[in-house]
């Protein structure tokens, strides 16, 4: 059963307790406000400002499990943080560990701050969590998709387009790669587990995936200069940096050019410009 008054002190509380820059917002001037404004956690939430502050006066419907979570990222909790507010709001909390969309604070805090650089959160299945802005304008928005199709390495095999981005003599061996990825996580968590239902549903749709599949290769890591065939800049060249979150299986992928260098031109001129 929902608890209305505990759930609104408690996000009171935690909105009263984040400043603009925690959460990568401009702190504006003449600002009175304790912490966020509720117009501000509600962008941050992806819901209305109505919806969010009846929750604060104790009013309004009972949020749903899919509410709670948004408010829960937006908020920037923790993991304690998020099951207890699922609690509060008479929800069961969702499972920890690897197939958790809930980002960590930390790598939240880190990711709000490249507001002028390419990167994206994803899991250890490639699904984007989240994206910078200069990240949208460099692959588009991924983290758009649902179902299987959240996994580069499925629409890699089943979305021709999602090859769009790369030069074609680079197709062959991220085929490898997505293949040799899967592999590694499919023996890491099992049988019945996301990985191998993934890998399941690719061998019956993809006869590349299948013949990949059959040749057992492992370890296959990233190359350390990523080459994209943006259709608005040209050719970008940039190297990769990942910095990993071991408890809830995420990576934040940080993607940068050499100073001087046509591909750094070009990345400044992709942040002008933005989503093509």
């Amino acid at each position: 059963m929902i608890d209305r008054s505990g759930l609104a002190a408690f996000l009171r509380s935690r909105r009263e307790a984040l400043q603009p820059e925690d959460v990568g917002l401009p702190r504006g001037q003449r600002r009175r406000t304790d912490g966020l404004r509720r117009e501000e956690v509600a962008v941050l939430c992806h819901m209305s400002t109505d919806y969010y502050s009846r929750l604060e006066r104790e009013r309004g419907p009972h949020p749903s499990e899919q509410m709670i979570a948004s408010i829960a990222q937006g908020l920037h909790l923790s993991l304690d943080e998020r099951d207890h507010l699922f609690r509060l709001a008479g929800h069961q909390p969702p499972t920890r560990g690897p197939g958790s969309d809930h980002i960590s604070p930390g790598m939240l805090r880190i990711l709000d701050r490249l507001v002028d650089t390419p990167a994206e959160i994803v899991t250890e299945l490639g699904e984007t969590l989240r994206q910078t802005p200069p990240g949208i304008a460099l692959v588009g928005d991924l983290a758009r998709f649902s179902g299987p199709a959240r996994s580069i390495g499925y629409r890699w095999f089943t979305e021709p387009a999602a090859r769009d981005l790369h030069p074609a003599e680079d197709h062959a061996f991220y085929s490898r790669m997505y293949v040799s990825g899967l592999r590694r996580v499919v023996t890491l968590r099992g049988p019945g587990s996301r990985a191998a239902y993934l890998a399941d549903l690719l061998s019956g749709q993809s006869e590349e995936f299948r013949a990949l599949w059959k040749d057992h290769e492992i370890g296959l890591r990233p190359r350390e200069v990523k080459r994209y065939q943006h259709p608005t800049v040209g050719l970008l060249e940039l190297n990769c940096q990942i910095l990993q979150d071991p408890d809830q299986s995420h990576s934040l992928l940080v993607y940068t050019a050499v100073p001087g260098s046509d591909s750094y031109e070009r990345l400044q001129l992709l942040s002008v410009l933005g989503t093509p």
